[in-house]
């Protein structure tokens, strides 16, 4: 990896691309169809791409990035955050094979295990949420052939020791794919502690202005590359060069807006934990909470994105809380410039080992309005919760 800061190394890709003159960002090429000179180089990929499905400038520009991002031999683009899970599941799982992951996992993601997979032969365990890295190396069994893992994880935010996992599981010669969506390939590299596979989803914090659905997907072993880039050529996966050129556009400030925004939710989480209404704030920067030992040994920094679990409630309650809200947006997506609320109690009812919650669930996502505007915001929602218990 080059030894220039991250900041200093996604606004500086824009510059290597030889002598002359050129735009500062690349040019979005929409092309299905390419055009040789001659016969005899139609089937040389050498001067660039023989057909569209092989990506233009921007996708290679943005391909090239986010390897470099992650510390990977190469990244591949698919076309939303779901595909970067789901693809190196496809890729390097067969019948008979067993997955292990938590409880926590991202609910489509979960979906695709327990439907798509399961129809295919390819078993999955769930473990608790709170699983942590000696409960799930002893899970380890004769079939497992990968382990999935998020941290933090969904809705809840327990964190895992992937170190611990990772190495445990490649002495075994098992598989560990990290969804690194939280850690937007910036305050974490899976890649750099025997992980075998990071996924995130571009459309959050990379793309940065909730206008992309795209995903990546990245490592180093040649093998699992091959397999991966094989299964998105049978596909017959692609993402348009107007996507690639925003993503790549979204990267350049990734730094900025991610350091800024994680300033801003540490303010919000800080002040949310002093408020009578919320039992506790799942969030592992936060001093105190659950994980924070693991965070902060290893990760450089973080997202915004942090649950509440409130002081008892209901669905009317947290309905009421969300209503009151005119800065948040209602909606179910995280990591752009805008800050979103949702309500998530309802989810817990999916998972195998449901946790034991004081309260209602609710999730937020800290986007770059000032944090002094968002907690006016969120005094108004609290003012609604109780307000709502009130009713009789």
């Amino acid at each position: 990896m080059s030894p220039h800061s991250d900041r200093t190394r996604l606004i500086a890709a824009a510059t290597r691309r030889g002598q002359g003159r050129r735009g500062v960002n690349p040019p979005i090429e929409r092309a299905s169809t390419m055009l040789s000179d001659t016969a005899g180089v139609m089937r040389d990929e050498t001067g660039g791409p023989s057909y569209g499905l092989s990506g233009t400038s921007a996708a290679r520009d943005l391909r090239r990035a986010l390897a470099d991002l992650e510390g990977a031999k190469d990244a591949f683009l698919v076309p939303s955050g779901l595909a970067a899970v789901t693809v190196p599941l496809l890729a390097l799982l067969r019948p008979g094979d067993e997955v292990i992951t938590t409880d926590a996992v991202y609910g489509p993601t979960r979906r695709f295990l327990s439907r798509y997979q399961a129809a295919r032969g390819v078993t999955t365990r769930f473990l608790p949420a709170d699983a942590d890295a000696s409960a799930i190396v002893a899970a380890l069994g004769d079939q497992t052939r990968l382990v999935l893992m998020e941290s933090p994880s969904s809705l809840t935010f327990e964190m895992v020791d992937v170190v611990a996992v990772a190495r445990a599981c490649r002495t075994r010669g098992i598989l560990t794919v990290v969804d690194n969506t939280w850690a937007a390939g910036l305050a974490y590299r899976p890649l750099a502690h025997d992980v075998d596979v990071s996924v995130q989803a571009v459309t959050k914090y990379v793309g940065g202005h909730s206008d992309v659905l795209m995903g990546s997907i990245a490592a180093n072993d040649p093998a699992c590359l091959r397999a991966i880039g094989d299964t998105i050529e049978d596909l017959g996966w692609h993402v348009s060069p107007d996507d690639a050129w925003l993503a790549l556009r979204g990267l350049r400030t990734l730094p900025l807006r991610y350091a800024e925004q994680a300033r801003s939710g540490l303010i919000v989480a800080e002040w949310l934990q002093t408020r009578p209404e919320v039992s506790r704030v799942l969030y592992p920067p936060l001093p105190g909470s659950t994980g924070h030992d693991l965070w902060r040994r290893d990760f450089t920094g973080a997202a915004s994105l942090m649950g509440l679990v409130m002081k008892g409630g209901d669905k009317p309650a947290g309905e009421a809380f969300l209503n009151a809200l005119t800065l948040f947006g209602l909606g179910y997506s995280w990591g752009g410039f805008e800050s979103l609320i949702t309500h998530e109690t309802h989810q817990m009812a999916y998972r195998d080992h449901p946790p034991v919650l004081e309260g209602e669930l609710i999730r937020i996502h800290v986007g770059l309005e000032d944090p002094a505007d968002l907690i006016v915001d969120l005094e108004r929602g609290l003012a609604a919760f109780n307000a709502a218990l009130t009713v009789p």
